[in-house]
């Protein structure tokens, strides 16, 4: 049932009032439960809105700081992390991943570049050991079953969507290379979000209080409707259990705990992370208009920006079914999934958040719901991106 007497709190600058109204209207026309949206532009803080239930069962309102968790949209977050990592001289993202971490070398990964792991070509989406949350929070254990999987094919020649294991791999190499011998989850948590103030956490603390956390609402998604939302060869790969896909989300782990919403001190770098819309566009807002804040070398930031460099057989996903582009650990634009213009880089979440990066308009964009769609393209989301462009006079920055 969509809303029609919701609170929205929050702030937009004036000409960037198209955005409240398409997030308004993501409640009365769209199905929103609770949500949070955020805007950079230029390095200002132009729109700053939430509102909703935070809690479908209490009725509890989302507020300023609520938190929720948004999946793969944690792998932007990591993606900054290792960004900000390989700025400060850390690793090189063409090296060898086996330079850095000799052990990776087995069954036949000796040539595999950080590149081509960053960009969900080294064959590495699936586990052979089916873990369990002690192996994941051992993370010395955890090196010894990355080190000895082998890839499901000759690494840089096909792309699929590396959906869990590739924040475990990104962690465990920049534990190698960090002098400090952080994961991934602290690293950011030191280097990035403690600086910026971020509240974004790859690691909930055990401080954090429930009442800073949304809950989850599952879509009402009939299994026609789920089908009519999601394009027919990614729908019939999610229901075969023996697909790529399948295998690449199995035993994923997400630290979702019914007592305490999320689970404390527990880090999934690719799908785990929980944290505001703000945190997010402040973020991607610093990357956009140069890092400064961070001391990010202009030469990372080009690379961000640069084209992604595609497989032997191209950017067709074997896991996703779509064609997708993907480099140094985010999404980039497309001609099947555009956003912002070319140079853009960032990712979408299961169920409908996003956040990336537009160096070009200097744009940092945040977006987090707690109602869980099933679209590769969530229209909640999308409305915000297409007010947001609007209100800075670019209709389709993609194809300017």
């Amino acid at each position: 049932m969509k809303q029609t007497n919701v609170a929205i709190s929050g702030h937009v600058k004036p000409e960037f009032e198209a955005v409240q109204e398409a997030f308004v209207e993501n409640f009365t026309r769209r199905n929103e439960l609770g949500a949070a949206c955020c805007i950079y532009y230029r390095g200002e803080k132009v729109v700053d809105l939430w509102g909703g239930v935070r809690n479908k069962r209490t009725c509890e309102p989302w507020e300023e700081n609520t938190m929720v968790i948004v999946f793969s949209a944690t792998k932007g977050m990591s993606g900054l992390a290792m960004a900000l990592a390989n700025s400060r001289g850390l690793f090189d993202y063409d090296e060898r991943i086996s330079k850095y971490w000799p052990e990776f070398a087995q069954q036949g990964k000796d040539n595999i570049t950080v590149r081509q792991l960053l960009a969900h070509q080294a064959g590495l989406f699936a586990f052979d050991e089916t873990g369990d949350k002690s192996i994941i929070a051992d993370l010395d254990r955890l090196a010894v079953v990355l080190a000895r999987q082998k890839p499901v094919w000759e690494p840089g020649t096909r792309q699929a969507y590396h959906g869990m294991t590739l924040g475990y791999y990104e962690s465990e190499l920049l534990r190698r290379v960090d002098p400090k011998h952080r994961s991934l989850g602290q690293y950011f948590q030191d280097e990035i979000a403690a600086l910026l103030g971020l509240d974004f956490y790859i690691r909930l603390p055990e401080e954090i209080p429930n009442t800073r956390l949304a809950t989850l609402e599952q879509a009402n998604l009939s299994l026609a409707t789920f089908r009519a939302r999601l394009p027919i060869p990614f729908f019939l790969a999610v229901m075969n259990p023996r697909s790529n896909i399948r295998r690449a989300l199995l035993g994923s782990l997400l630290p979702l705990d019914k007592e305490r919403i999320y689970a404390r001190n527990f880090e999934v770098p690719a799908g785990g992370g929980v944290g505001t819309a703000r945190a997010i566009a402040r973020a991607y807002s610093v990357f956009a208009t140069g890092g400064k804040e961070l001391g990010l070398r202009e030469e990372t930031l080009r690379q961000l920006m640069a084209p992604p460099v595609a497989p032997v057989h191209g950017f067709h996903d074997e896991a996703l079914k779509v064609d997708i582009r993907f480099s140094l650990g985010f999404a980039k634009p497309g001609p099947k999934n555009p956003f912002g213009h070319p140079g853009s880089f960032g990712m979408a979440g299961s169920g409908g958040s996003f956040g990336f990066a537009d160096p070009e308009a200097k744009i940092g964009y945040g977006y987090a719901p707690n109602r869980m769609n099933r679209y590769l393209e969530d229209p909640r989301d999308l409305a915000l991106r297409n007010a947001m462009y609007s209100s800075i006079g670019e209709i389709d920055p993609y194809h300017r």
